[in-house]
């Protein structure tokens, strides 16, 4: 008799970084165009290798705006908000202000440890297991799969821009 085949996928936080540096240029084009921007000195500058954002404007409304911004073109190109993590605030030469984002591109430990015991306490006829900055949930049946999609998703108080992807 042959044996019920394991289907499984991947929870994951990844952030596809060159949807990232197009979404900051649409932003950057919108903000050069927009009149209540005219004569205002902003920057949106990416560090890829710290993985950190920076927003510098004229005021905290102005850097308000310029996050909204950039969140819409996020958004439009499928990245979540969730992946930005305001790290710090602070006034910059010139009486500018200057936020600094962290990128969220994996899952802290924490948060995958609540992860799984969340998935363990449905009672779902799956098994979730961390491997790495990812984890892996698996079980026979596609539709418990797709419950735990549906549960994790419904967790509201997680940082993390969660993937579900790998679905085999």
């Amino acid at each position: 008799m042959a044996k019920a085949k394991e289907h499984y996928f991947d929870i994951s936080a990844k952030l596809d970084m060159m949807e990232m540096k197009n979404a900051i240029e649409q932003a950057r084009k919108e903000v050069s165009t927009r009149f209540d921007f005219k004569g205002i000195e902003t920057a949106i500058e990416l560090n890829e290798k710290a993985k950190t954002l920076s927003l510098v404007s004229s005021s905290d409304s102005k850097i308000d705006a310029l996050k909204d911004i950039l969140l819409s073109k996020m958004i439009k190109r499928g990245l979540s908000p969730k992946s930005l993590d305001e790290v710090k605030r602070e006034g910059v030469s010139g009486g500018k202000v200057k936020v600094i984002y962290r990128i969220v591109d994996t899952i802290d430990r924490d948060e995958a440890k609540r992860i799984v015991k969340a998935i363990k306490e449905s009672k779902l006829k799956v098994t979730p297991a961390v491997q790495g900055d990812e984890i892996r949930v698996s079980g026979k049946k596609i539709d418990d799969l797709q419950a735990v999609i549906a549960l994790v998703k419904k967790m509201e108080d997680l940082k993390a821009p969660l993937v579900f992807g790998n679905f085999h």
